[in-house]
């Protein structure tokens, strides 16, 4: 061991050493973690009086078996400011009152639109096939890919437009917040940036390293979706919203990533840890259905977590700065909070939550494979048929 360290002790100074890398690279990365601007004044001042003169988005939605929740959501977006929008709305085989819920609606407000499946089509996933049929309808200059669970702020989808108009960027995606908010849910908020900071700086500064995309809030330009083969070539794609940035990258497209929090909130989980069950079908698909991987980050995160949760335990040098070096995750934690409006004192608890990424992994990991297959929305979708149609990175 070198200068006569133990084991234990290298351990801890390794660990020490990488928890301190990987906060000063996400500070660093952070740069270029941010909110969606809000309207310039200037801007607000020029909003043309003609509703024509607009930009035009339509939003498109999958439901099924949403009566909880799509009268609220479809609400939302039909009270969007500062775009001509329309709302296509995909009642996926729902067996609940989401048919008699869209009906009404729509009778009220001819800007929403409401399309039925009764029958999905062999080589599709559910949620795919209605994404492209909402697509298909629409004839608008923008494209929003939304939840039935999420509800935007009635500024958000033109501050979207603006900022990709401004940036000339032909994808505009954000990370949803959680609603209600709970302490842990916040956390995880803080969290996840930081984890994806990296991915989050190289899509906003034009790399070709990563690409990002999240289902909450997915605005593209009907073009740009067009011109990547949307989602005709995501058919089997379990993480289809991620895989679209893909796919815009490839076909040489911008995209431009940023915090949603408060603005796109999501009503699909209150606390942080019931975000493991919630990630079942995606965290195993994120890695491409990749087994090494997913063993290797399970392993891995856990033991880096450990060895900074316990290093004062065993005390001495080396076990102290593992510690202190796994707390300094609330640095980075509490600069997310700060730009989301919120206390950064909230980031201490951020270092507690690390394990839920590999706890979310393994447990999609297990059950994918024991099932042989992913259940999604009542339909099974065999392993082997995902993997052969997957889009891989």
């Amino acid at each position: 061991m070198p200068g006569g360290m133990t084991g234990w002790e290298t351990a801890f100074a390794v660990n020490a050493a990488l928890w301190f890398f990987v906060n000063g690279a996400a500070l660093w990365h952070l740069r270029w973690v941010r909110r969606l601007p809000p309207l310039a004044s200037d801007e607000s001042e020029r909003l043309p009086s003609n509703l024509k003169a607009f930009p035009s988005v339509t939003v498109v939605l999958a439901a099924r078996d949403e009566e909880e929740r799509i009268g609220p959501t479809v609400e939302h977006l039909l009270r969007q400011e500062g775009v001509r929008i329309e709302v296509v709305v995909i009642d996926d085989r729902s067996r609940d009152r989401t048919p008699e819920i869209l009906r009404r609606l729509a009778a009220t407000d001819p800007r929403l639109r409401c399309l039925r499946v009764d029958a999905l089509p062999d080589g599709w996933l559910g949620k795919c096939h209605a994404c492209h049929l909402g697509a298909g309808a629409a004839r608008s200059d923008w494209i929003l890919f939304t939840d039935a669970d999420c509800w935007l702020r009635p500024d958000v989808v033109a501050r979207a437009i603006a900022a990709g108009q401004s940036e000339k960027a032909d994808h505009v995606t954000m990370t949803p917040g959680l609603a209600p908010e709970s302490l842990s849910g916040q956390a995880w908020q803080l969290c996840f940036p930081v984890l994806v900071a990296d991915w989050f700086a190289d899509v906003n500064r034009d790399g070709r390293r990563f690409h990002m995309g999240v289902g909450a809030f997915n605005l593209v330009r009907r073009d740009a979706y067009l011109a990547c083969g949307g989602h005709e070539a995501l058919r089997l794609t379990v993480v289809d919203d991620v895989k679209l940035g893909l796919l815009l990258g490839r076909a040489g497209k911008r995209t431009r990533a940023f915090l949603g929090g408060p603005d796109v909130e999501c009503h699909w989980g209150r606390t942080a840890w019931s975000i493991i069950p919630l990630m079942e079908k995606n965290a195993f698909a994120v890695i491409d259905y990749r087994l090494e991987l997913a063993v290797g980050a399970f392993l891995g995160l856990l033991a880096f977590w450990i060895l900074g949760a316990i290093g004062f335990l065993y005390g001495g040098l080396w076990g102290w700065l593992s510690t202190a070096a796994w707390l300094s995750f609330a640095l980075p934690a509490g600069c997310v909070a700060r730009r989301l409006g919120w206390s950064p004192l909230l980031g201490m608890l951020a270092p507690f939550l690390v394990p839920i990424m590999p706890c979310a992994i393994a447990n999609s990991t297990v059950k994918t494979l024991w099932r042989g297959g992913v259940r999604w929305r009542d339909t099974f979708y065999p392993l082997e048929l995902l993997k052969r149609h997957n889009v891989n990175r």
